[in-house]
C-alpha cells in the first residue's frame, strides 16, 4: 500500500513510529505537511497539490493534525476523501472531536456518561449554570483546546465568577463542568483502535496541578480497567465516528465518565509505559479496513 501521513513535523515521535511500522510491513509511507498542500476544487477532478505536483496514487491517509491547523488540514483531508482515498479518521469526525461543546452534545445524546456540563451565552445565566453543575469546585474549559491548555480549576464561587466573566469579556466561549472529586485529578487514557481498547494508562497531575496531561507535567503508569470502562471508551470513540482515538475517562462516584475524545492521540507516552506496539496495530487496522 501507499500511505500518506499528514503531519507538520516528520521528527515527532508518533509520526516516526507510524512511518517505521508501515515500512516494516512493506508499505510505502510518505510524510506530507498539510499546511503546505493546496487544492484544486473542481466538479470532476478534485486534486491535492504539494510543491507543484498532484498527490495521486495513495491508498490510505493517516491524519496527525495539530490543533492550530485543524480547519485547513481537515480541508486537505476532505479533498483526499473526495478523491476516494481511505482516511483513518475522516475530516468531519476530527472537526467534531476538536469542538468540546459539540462532542459533549453528541455523546450525551448517545448515552455516554459525562460530567455535568453547562454552557451559556448571557452573563445573567452564570450563577444558575454554576448551580446546575453542582457549585464549586468547578472545571472551566475553553470551547476548543488541547493538551490541557485552557483548562482552569475554580475552587470557590468568587473565583468561578471571576474566570467566567474574564473569558466572556474577551468573547471566548467556555464550558463549565463539575469537578470529579476523589480522583485527585487522575484520569485514564484509553487508546482505542476500531472496537477495542488496545492500550491504557493512568495519568496523574504533577504536584500543585489538577491537569493530568503529560504535556502539562503529569506522570503515567500502567493500569487495568473494567469491562464497563472499556465499553464506555469504545462507545465514545464510535459515537464520534473515529477509528482511532484517545479517550480520557475518570472514575467517579456514578461510574466512569468521559472527559474528552482525542482524534490524534500521541503514541510516545502510552507506548513507553505499556510496551505495546500501537503503531503496528494501527497499520494492521488500515490493512484490514482497506482489504
Amino acid at each position: 500500500m501507499r500511505i500518506a501521513i499528514l503531519s507538520q513535523n516528520s521528527r515527532l515521535y508518533s509520526t516516526k513510529r507510524l512511518v517505521e511500522a508501515g515500512r516494516e510491513k512493506g508499505h510505502v509511507v510518505r510524510v506530507i505537511n498539510p499546511a503546505k498542500c493546496y487544492m484544486n476544487i473542481t466538479d470532476n477532478n478534485p486534486l491535492v497539490y504539494y510543491k507543484g505536483k498532484p498527490l495521486k496514487g495513495f491508498n490510505a491517509i493517516i491524519p496527525r493534525i495539530g490543533a492550530s491547523i485543524t480547519f485547513y488540514a481537515c480541508a486537505v483531508l476532505r479533498q483526499f476523501e473526495m478523491m476516494g482515498v481511505y482516511t483513518l479518521n475522516n475530516s468531519d469526525s476530527i472537526i467534531t472531536a476538536r469542538d468540546k461543546l459539540k462532542s459533549f452534545q453528541i455523546m450525551s445524546k448517545s448515552g455516554v456518561s459525562l460530567p455535568t456540563t453547562g454552557f451559556a451565552n448571557s452573563p445573567h445565566d452564570r450563577d444558575h449554570v454554576i448551580e446546575l453543575c453542582g457549585g464549586p469546585p468547578l472545571v472551566l474549559k475553553l470551547h476548543q483546546g488541547a493538551q490541557g491548555k485552557g483548562v482552569v480549576l475554580a475552587e470557590t464561587q468568587k473565583s468561578a465568577e471571576s474566570v467566567i466573566d474574564a473569558f466572556r469579556s474577551m468573547y471566548v466561549n467556555i464550558l463549565i463542568q463539575e469537578y470529579i472529586s476523589g480522583c485527585n485529578g487522575a484520569d485514564i487514557r484509553c487508546f482505542v483502535v476500531g472496537d477495542k481498547v488496545i492500550a491504557k494508562m493512568k495519568r496523574e497531575p504533577k504536584e500543585g496541578d489538577f491537569r493530568s496531561n503529560l504535556h502539562s507535567g503529569g506522570t503515567a503508569s500502567k493500569i487495568e480497567i473494567t469491562k464497563e470502562e472499556e465499553g464506555i471508551a469504545v462507545k465514545a470513540s464510535k459515537t464520534m465516528g473515529l477509528n482511532v482515538s484517545g479517550v480520557d475517562i475518570m472514575r467517579s462516584s456514578k461510574g466512569p465518565v468521559v472527559l474528552e475524545v482525542n482524534s490524534s492521540p500521541g503514541l510516545e507516552g502510552i507506548e513507553n509505559i505499556t510496551k505495546i506496539d500501537i503503531a503496528s496495530r494501527i497499520m494492521e487496522f488500515i490493512e484490514n479496513s482497506y482489504a
